[in-house]
């Protein structure tokens, strides 16, 4: 994997964090827009992290292929990847 490695795990261990947080949300029975806040506070830096990773793939393993029926296997792993993303 080709990505910057420290920025991920940073941004993971954020992420874990505010996941901790929202469950003591719930288990304190806080009010529901701020937990829904937090869980769309989460899943952006969720989809950032999948951003990065997606990119070091589209910079990496797909420009590094060695033949082009590999550059095409690889493409068409990030169009599955595209679809999931969309729906």
């Amino acid at each position: 994997m080709k990505v910057d490695k420290n920025e991920v795990i940073r941004l993971l261990n954020t992420a874990k964090g505010q996941i901790e947080g929202i469950i003591k949300m719930i288990n304190s029975d806080e009010y529901c827009i701020n937990i829904s806040n937090q869980i769309m506070a989460t899943t952006a830096i969720l989809k950032r992290i999948n951003l990065e990773v997606l990119q070091g793939h589209l910079n990496h393993c797909i420009l590094n292929a060695k033949t082009q029926d590999a550059k095409e296997e690889k493409l068409n792993e990030i169009y599955e990847v595209m679809k999931k993303i969309i729906r």
